[in-house]
């Protein structure tokens, strides 16, 4: 294992987070501190509690997984689709340095990023919301499960991506809905059975719900289902992604 290596290419790229620390970190909490404001605050405190827990700390985990998703996916396709649009990932490729080490070099910066967003956002929240954290050990495991998933998504999506549209096309389009459609506002309980069965199609729902329940001990979904399907979409990541350094598929003319 070339650790220089990967240490080279991890550094670089928390870097360039530094560089764009307004897109990067300011942005996204910004983003998040308002829903907490608007729902959190002005909505939330006219709202019934759901399962014993008030509005306003039930949607804490469902934004916090919002923001981890979207950043990891961002950061994943970024990462890899740069050096591409570039050229300099040729000179990568050619280096003595293993497929599997890029990966985690390019993953491991997205997912860091990922999880500094998401504590940063969970620190926020407790401005505006009482938050008391059943399980803190299990919610830092979902966190970092969910990084390194959502990190080997988008480094996916970075290599298949042929402009900058494609690239900006999960982030923008695909996630915030998925995420909005999987209970981050709201329990499916609330839903009539046709659309709670419907609830279930959407893989964000497994996601919010563990994580909301190592929390507050509520959910929709049991935890150890949520993380039977963080495992299944991992593996299916890492499977495409042998494939992909197997063939060269988008990488090599």
């Amino acid at each position: 294992m070339n650790i220089e290596a990967i240490k080279s290419i991890y550094v670089y790229e928390m870097a360039r987070m530094r560089r764009t620390l307004l897109q990067s970190v300011i942005s996204p909490v910004l983003s998040t501190a308002l829903y907490f404001i608007v729902f959190g605050a002005a909505v939330g405190s006219r709202m019934e509690e759901i399962g014993g827990v008030s509005y306003g700390a039930f949607i804490t985990p469902g934004l916090i997984m919002l923001a981890l998703i979207t950043q990891c996916v961002s950061n994943g396709s970024a990462g890899i689709y740069f050096p591409k649009f570039t050229g300099t990932i040729y000179e990568i490729l050619s280096a003595p340095v293993a497929m599997t080490e890029i990966l985690i070099g390019y993953v491991g910066a997205a997912a860091t990023k990922g999880m500094m967003i998401g504590l940063i956002i969970l620190a926020t929240a407790m401005l505006f919301v009482d938050l008391d954290i059943a399980h803190p050990l299990l919610m830092l495991f979902f966190m970092v499960l969910t990084s390194i998933t959502f990190s080997l998504a988008g480094f996916i999506i970075g290599i298949l991506a042929k402009n900058f549209e494609q690239l900006s096309l999960v982030p923008s389009l695909v996630v915030p809905p998925l995420t909005f459609l999987g209970g981050t506002f709201y329990s499916i309980d609330m839903l009539p059975p046709f659309w709670q069965a419907v609830s279930h199609l959407n893989p964000v729902l497994y996601l919010v719900s563990g994580f909301r329940w190592s929390f507050f001990e509520v959910s929709d979904v049991h935890p150890l289902i949520s993380l039977g399907m963080i495992g299944i979409f991992l593996a299916a990541c890492l499977g495409f992604l042998a494939y992909i350094f197997k063939t060269g598929y988008k990488l090599r003319p």
